[in-house]
């Protein structure tokens, strides 16, 4: 029951962030006011902002200090791995609605379907390293368990 809780969480989590990167994003690409791919970029700079923080702590129930290099530095580098490839798919979505002659409407239709596609492929995968590796249950104590384990450990888990 414990997983379907944090599936249902974590779904929601995504609802949220995604809604706030979607209209930043569609205001963006409808004003003209930068490039789809900038507007992607921005748009998904502004939707981690709460998407970390709602996943470390309602989520995975963090609420001890953050840690930059083992929490919110690989968080970024798997948000921003992932903007990379949905920005991709932003533009060239955003040029095929624009070739097409779909007008503004279009443009933005296929910009937002594009980035919902990507990031939609890789929730699966980002829910895997969020629970395995960065927010790792460490037995209530709101801090991450260390990588390695002590000898000491090994030995009682092997027995």
């Amino acid at each position: 029951m414990k997983l379907f809780h944090r599936l249902f969480r974590y779904a929601a989590v995504s609802v949220i962030s995604t809604s706030v990167s979607l209209i930043v994003l569609a205001v963006l690409v409808a004003t003209g006011a930068t490039s789809a791919g900038w507007a992607n970029v921005i748009a998904t700079a502004i939707g981690t902002i709460p998407s970390f923080e709602l996943n470390r702590r309602w989520v995975w129930k963090k609420d001890g200090p953050r840690s930059w290099l083992g929490e919110i530095g690989p968080f970024c580098v798997l948000s921003f791995t992932e903007l990379g490839l949905s920005t991709v798919a932003v533009s060239m979505a955003a040029g095929w609605a624009a070739g097409a002659g779909l007008g503004s409407t279009g443009r933005t239709l296929a910009a937002l379907v594009a980035n919902v596609a990507t990031f939609g492929s890789l929730w699966v995968i980002q829910y895997l390293l969020l629970d395995r590796i960065l927010f790792r249950s460490s037995g209530g104590t709101g801090r991450p368990i260390p990588l390695r384990r002590g000898a000491e450990e090994s030995n009682r888990l092997a027995a």
